[in-house]
Parts: structure tokens; sequence; C-alpha cells
């Protein structure tokens, strides 16, 4: 007997297996009924019994073995798909999705095998069998790290919304405390709560920028006639207040108008110059040199210290990535700070670079003098 007609007749008795198998997958099978663990088998098997019995080019066979067999335009979402998805939803891991394929495969052949007794000629089936599984998996194992990702973005994205309201409350208290006059001692907790609290605020709205370009919006800008000088010159004296042992140097012309979204530049330079103080060497200032044309305006942010791993430089700008030492520096750091300064400026159609020896490490932007909105906050 050929093995999809195998497959048809003891269809009930590979459900049973597979179901038999699923119960195990804890804890997420503990909550679920017959019906529920059994989902999709018998699809993905009518499925696979369906391309058996369909003829196949040497190269159709080698695409599927690599899981890029062609999807049909009128099926979007095959069965493998949504039995994915629904896994996923159930709380499934990853490795418990591809345990069930790994089960049903070594079930189906066994039974098989103990059963029909197949002729040679019918082995051809074993591979088309495991052709159609692999492709199965793929296909799955596709969909289930995309539901993973989903569901995660739509998580951070929740959180940041709701973590916004009791950090605003927070500020609002310390800043009532410092106003009452009741004492050095509360003034000084007041003002400890502050920074915290600034420093929470700083996280957050990293992990919800990081978010936000996770799920394709890039980061929102609203561009503005501002004058850039004005701009770096506030930011500048925000960051000399909260990192008085350091000393920052803004090197810029009396004036540098534009069309930009002064907040997020100031976003931007911020990042660069924590990172710069994080890195830097401690008695040497950090230097923001701020230069224009008629077309574009450049800025550097330097500072002296220890030269980049180059083997570093090429990811520097990719999300969460931190310096060596990162987690024993003082300061909150998700190692976001870098690739939301990238996003910033390429939302303004500009681009950072970074260059590091042995003496000075150098982040260059350029920005033209105007922009067009390609998102709101």
């Amino acid at each position: 007997m050929r093995l999809s007609e195998f497959i048809l007749r003891d269809m009930e008795r590979i459900l049973v297996q597979w179901e038999a198998f699923a119960v195990t997958l804890l804890p997420a099978a503990a909550r679920m009924d017959s019906l529920a663990l059994r989902d999709h088998a018998r699809p993905l098997l009518e499925a696979m019994v369906a391309d058996l019995s369909t003829g196949q080019s040497a190269d159709a066979r080698s695409q599927k073995a690599w899981g890029r067999a062609p999807q049909l335009a009128d099926a979007p979402h095959t069965a493998a798909h949504t039995h994915a998805l629904l896994r996923a939803q159930s709380g499934f891991d990853i490795n418990q999705l591809a345990a069930e394929y790994r089960a049903l495969r070594a079930s189906v052949l066994e039974l098989w095998m103990d059963d029909c007794q197949p002729e040679a000629r019918y082995l051809d089936d074993i591979i088309r069998f495991n052709e159609a599984v692999d492709q199965a998996i793929a296909e799955s194992v596709r969909s289930f790290s995309a539901e993973v990702e989903r569901a995660r973005n739509l998580f951070l994205g929740m959180l940041g919304h709701d973590m916004r309201s009791p950090l605003q409350t927070i500020h609002a208290t310390a800043s009532y405390l410092t106003r009452m006059n009741a004492g050095e001692g509360v003034s000084s907790a007041a003002d400890r709560l502050i920074r915290t609290g600034a420093r929470m605020q700083a996280l957050l709205d990293d992990l919800c920028d990081f978010n936000r370009t996770e799920l394709g919006l890039g980061i929102g800008i609203v561009p503005a006639e501002v004058d850039l000088v004005a701009v770096f010159a506030d930011e500048t004296d925000q960051l000399r207040a909260a990192h008085p042992e350091r000393q920052i140097v803004l090197e810029a012309p009396a004036t540098l108008r534009g069309v930009w979204d002064g907040l997020r530049l100031q976003q931007l330079l911020g990042n660069l110059v924590v990172n710069a103080i994080r890195y830097g060497t401690h008695d040497v200032p950090v230097r923001v040199a701020l230069t224009g044309d008629d077309t574009e305006v450049r800025f550097e942010v330097r500072n002296a210290g220890a030269a980049i791993d180059p083997a570093l430089l090429p990811r520097i700008f990719d999300p969460l990535q931190r310096g060596p030492d990162a987690g024993s520096r003082k300061g909150a750091n998700l190692g976001l700070g870098l690739y939301i300064a990238r996003e910033i400026a390429v939302a303004h159609g500009g681009k950072i670079d970074v260059r590091s020896d042995g003496q000075e490490t150098a982040f260059t932007v350029s920005l033209p003098r105007q922009v067009v909105a390609r998102g709101t906050l």
C-alpha cells in the first residue's frame, strides 16, 4: 500500500498518536481539550497526502527540502501556517512545535512500515513524505516566530503606554515635595526621585521608540523651522546639569536655521553625548561641533578614550548592542541609544557614521536643511 493511501485509511489512528504526544507538551497542553490538541493535524496530513499524490521535478524537490515550496496564490495561509499561529497563541514554545512534527514523522512511518511492509518500489514515498514534513516545519517556524514577535511588540507598546501615567505622577509628586520647603532631607530625597524618574522616563522613551521601529512605523517626526544652535544649546545645558562632573563643550555658529524636528534632534544629540560620557575619558571634555552650508548641516560628538573594538563597529548601531563593560557602568542603559540615534537621523533623510582610534571616537551626523515628515509622534 502506498503511503498516501495508508495515511487516509488510518487517519484516526495517526491522530490518536498525535494527540497522545501533544498532551505531554506541558504546561500549555494542560489547558487544552482533544479538539485543540489535534488542531489542524488532519488538514496537515491531508496536505501531505495531496503532495505525495502529485508529481514533482528535481528542482521542486530541492526547493521543498529547503522549505521553499511555492505557495498557492489563492491559499496564502496553509494548515502549517495556521497551526503555528494557534500553537503560539496557546503558549507552546518553538521547540514543542518542532517536536510535534518529529513525533508525527516517526509515528506515520513506523505505523506504515509495521502494517504494510511496503515494497521497495514504494520507498520513494518516504523521501516525499519527509520533504512534505520539512516544508510544513519551515512554514510553521516562520509563522510561529512572526506571531511571537508580533505579540512581543504589542506587549512592549502596551507596557510603554501604561507606564507613562504612573511615571508622570511620581515626577509631579516629587516636584511638589521640592516646593514644600519641608527640610533638607525631604528636598534631597525628592531630587533623587526626580532624577531616578527621569532615567526611567528615558528608558521608557527608548523602549517605545524601539517598539515603533520593530512594528515598521519608524521614528515619528514633526518638522518645523527651528534654530539648531538654540536647540543644541538647550540640550547641552540639560546634559551639563545631569552630569555636573563632566565637561561638555558646544562649538557652533551664532545661528543655524532649518526645518527639522527639534525635540527629536535633541534626543539624538543627547543619546550621542551620554554614550560619549559613558565610554569616554572622564577628565577630557566631550565636544559637540556643529557646522552647516546651504543644503546640509553636520555635527560631531567626540570623546577621548579607548578605541571601539573593530569587530563591534559594523554593528554598533544595531539594537541591544552594549559595550563590553556596560553592565558595570553607572546609569540606565538598554543598548538602544545609538540605534535610536540612527533611526532619528534616517527619519530626517540623513545618516550617521562613526570612526574610532586610540585617541578619539567621533560620531558624525549629516542632515539635509529641510525634511519632509514621514510620520507623527
